[in-house]
C-alpha cells in the first residue's frame, strides 16, 4: 500500500488515540506546558482586545506557545483537507439515516446535512437552537467547566486530576441525554 493512500484511509482507534494521548507526555516533557486549546481564545482576546476586564489582564504572552500550537491544528486540518482529503461521500450507518429522515434531516453524505447546517437553516428555530444556543452552551460549560471536554479528558485524566474525572463523567452523561432525548425533540421542531 503506498503511503498516500494509508494516510487517506480513516486510522483506526487504537492508532489514533495512543496518537492523541502521546501528545500530553511530549508538552509535559518538552517544554512542562499543558494541552489546552480552548484557553487560546482567552489568550487570543488578552492580545487583542484593548480593555479592562479583569479576565484577560494577565500576560498573554508567557502562553504564546498555545497560540503556535493552535495554528498547528488548524495548519494540519488544512493540509489533511486539501492534501490528504477523499472525495468520496461520508458513509453514514443506514439505521442512522433513516432515524434522521424521520426528522427531516437531509443530506446525508456531507459532513454537516444542509438542512441542519446553512445559512438557511439558521433563520428557523430548529436552526438557531442547534447553532446559536448550542455555540452559546459550548463557549458557557467550558468556561464553567474550566476547560473543554478534550482539555479534561485527554489532558486531565492523564494527569490524574479529579476534577477532570468529574467532569468528564458530566460530559459523557451530558451526551448521552442530548443525543437520546433532547436533540430527537429538537429536530422534531
Amino acid at each position: 500500500m503506498q503511503i498516500m493512500e494509508w494516510l487517506r484511509q480513516p486510522w483506526p482507534w487504537y492508532v489514533a488515540g495512543p496518537l492523541i494521548g502521546l501528545a500530553v507526555p511530549t508538552l509535559l516533557i518538552i517544554g512542562n506546558k499543558g494541552l489546552a486549546v480552548s484557553s487560546s481564545l482567552r489568550h487570543i482576546c488578552a492580545a487583542c482586545l484593548p480593555g479592562k476586564a479583569p479576565y484577560f489582564q494577565y500576560d498573554w504572552k508567557k502562553e504564546a506557545w498555545n497560540l503556535l500550537f493552535v495554528a498547528g491544528i488548524l495548519a494540519g486540518a488544512w493540509v489533511a483537507v486539501h492534501g490528504l482529503g477523499n472525495r468520496a461521500p461520508m458513509v453514514v450507518d443506514a439505521r442512522l439515516v433513516l432515524e434522521m429522515k424521520g426528522y427531516g434531516v437531509q443530506g446525508f453524505g456531507d459532513l454537516m446535512p444542509g438542512s441542519l447546517f446553512s445559512w438557511g437553516a439558521l433563520s428557523t428555530l430548529k436552526g438557531w437552537l442547534l447553532m446559536v444556543m448550542g455555540g452559546f452552551l459550548v463557549g458557557f460549560g467550558t468556561r464553567y467547566a474550566g476547560g473543554c471536554t478534550s482539555g479534561h479528558t485527554i489532558m486531565g485524566l492523564s494527569t490524574l486530576q479529579w476534577p477532570s474525572l468529574v467532569a468528564t463523567g458530566c460530559f459523557m452523561v451530558g451526551g448521552f441525554v442530548m443525543a437520546n432525548f433532547i436533540l430527537p425533540m429538537i429536530l422534531q421542531l
